[in-house]
């Protein structure tokens, strides 16, 4: 290996740190199965050092072991009850657990204690926000500002809250930091960034920054560039090609990696609502997607099944490698439920590492399975057009169901993505949504309650129509 190679400076660099420096290194990388080994071995040979239980307490949380995580940053708080950054390190975990009455507490008396210190003004403002005090909240990222105008955290909280709020206008330029949070990569070409300067002849590369669900939203505003005059290239990951390959404005979809041609713009879909100054009152009108002409034959004949009751598609969980998808998604039991009530025919959705509930519940059969059966999104969305419903916990299929116009509930935890708001039932960005939401945080007995009543009230109306 030759002696420039980053690998083995890397090797050379882990020899000369310390046990300690390893760690603390890995824990700052984001390291965290590393991280935890390593603070446990260290906690063995010291056992009352308060800095090690508090950055174990930090690596079991980036591994979504987060009881396990509240114990470790309680017993650094237990081993130095005068430091603030133990308290607080106690509040992230308790926000983790969704118990943010708790964490309101100490964070109230860490500000009121250091009022100067910004991230504790922040972290104030996150749980603010999550408990849905957004005013309280605004103001605490107001005072934060005034320490630090330029931090990022503290403008991308004042983003969330903003767009939460429906102050869209104001909330589109601090939705720019989200790129110098270190959670994305920024895209370089050629071209020049696009933020809105005159299209006519030029060609421009518009891209996906995040989730299908993202992009699926986004996609809204691609015929709004073609009407600058351009030629617009489209970049999305393979599953969605077939199913946008024919929305107006899109004049081609090139494979990743391989554009082919000369840019003079590029630009994420993402940016688009705040180049176009998206207000609630003009959000841009849905655009017309591509399902496959019919379902895959195995799931038209497991729907063709039930054609006589009331069809209803469900999903208990999104991706999990998002970091909050905890808080969004519920076990698959939740729905067995729904599968009682007369006149009703579940279908699963699921795909991926949820599928599996369905089987080890019992539910095999009884709830026939079609997300394993749909290959990529234009043929999800060809079965979604033969369901008369869609409950979910909230993914992107959500938002190929609302884009397509289909009746989606979508179950929302107490504090869910900015783009379904605050407190209401219905979304301005998909009118087919009905939204339905924890009234306290973690409560999903309400909600699915809510759900049967509802859903059994639809299903005795079609069997009376009879």
């Amino acid at each position: 290996m030759p002696s420039g190679h980053p690998e083995k400076q890397l090797v050379e660099k882990n020899k000369e740190l310390s046990p300690v420096e390893r760690a603390l290194d890995a824990v700052t990388q984001k390291n965290f199965g590393e991280a935890a080994e390593l603070y446990r071995a260290l906690l063995k040979l010291a056992p009352d050092n308060a800095a090690f239980w508090r950055n174990l307490s930090i690596a079991l949380r980036g591994l979504g072991q987060r009881e396990a995580a509240l114990g470790c940053a309680r017993r650094a708080a237990a081993l130095e009850p005068s430091s603030l950054d133990s308290l607080v390190n106690v509040s992230d975990s308790l926000l983790g657990l969704c118990r943010i009455d708790e964490a309101l507490g100490i964070l109230s008396k860490a500000v009121a204690a250091e009022p100067k210190n910004v991230p504790y003004r922040r972290r104030y403002a996150d749980a603010l926000r999550q408990s849905k005090k957004f005013e309280e909240a605004l103001a605490q990222i107001d005072a934060a500002s005034k320490i630090e105008p330029d931090d990022v955290e503290t403008n991308w909280q004042r983003a969330v809250t903003r767009l939460t709020l429906g102050h869209l206008g104001v909330a589109w330029k601090d939705y720019e930091v989200r790129w110098k949070r270190g959670n994305l990569k920024e895209r370089t070409y050629n071209a020049q960034r696009w933020t809105g300067q005159d299209l006519t002849g030029k060609t421009i590369f518009l891209y996906e920054e995040q989730g299908f669900g993202d992009t699926i939203l986004a996609t809204r505003y691609i015929p709004l560039v073609k009407q600058r005059g351009a030629r617009v290239l489209f970049g999305c990951k393979p599953a969605l090609h077939k199913l946008l390959e024919t929305v107006p404005g899109i004049d081609r979809l090139p494979q990743e990696g391989a554009l082919g041609e000369k840019l003079d713009y590029h630009a994420s879909l993402l940016s688009l609502p705040g180049i176009f100054g998206t207000e609630l009152n003009t959000i841009p009108p849905l655009v017309k997607l591509n399902p496959a002409k019919q379902p895959p034959a195995a799931a038209a004949k497991l729907l063709q099944l039930a054609k006589d009751r009331l069809r209803v598609g469900i999903i208990w969980s999104g991706s999990p490698d998002f970091k909050d998808n905890y808080k969004r998604a519920v076990s698959f039991t939740r729905f067995l439920p729904l599968a009682e009530i007369p006149g009703v025919q579940l279908y699963s959705l699921q795909k991926g590492a949820g599928e599996k509930e369905l089987a080890e519940a019992g539910a095999t059969g009884l709830i026939p399975e079609l997300g394993p059966l749909l290959n990529d999104f234009a043929e999800t969305a060809a079965v979604l057009q033969e369901l008369d419903l869609i409950i979910m916990t909230d993914s992107s299929v959500a938002h190929l169901a609302g884009t397509l116009g289909r009746p989606v509930w979508n179950l929302l935890n107490f504090d869910p993505y900015w783009l379904y708001m605050a407190d209401r039932a219905d979304s301005p960005w998909y009118p087919s949504l009905r939204l339905f939401r924890q009234p306290k945080p973690g409560d999903w007995d309400s909600v699915f309650k809510e759900v049967a009543v509802e859903l059994g009230k639809i299903a005795a109306a079609k069997v009376s129509k009879k």
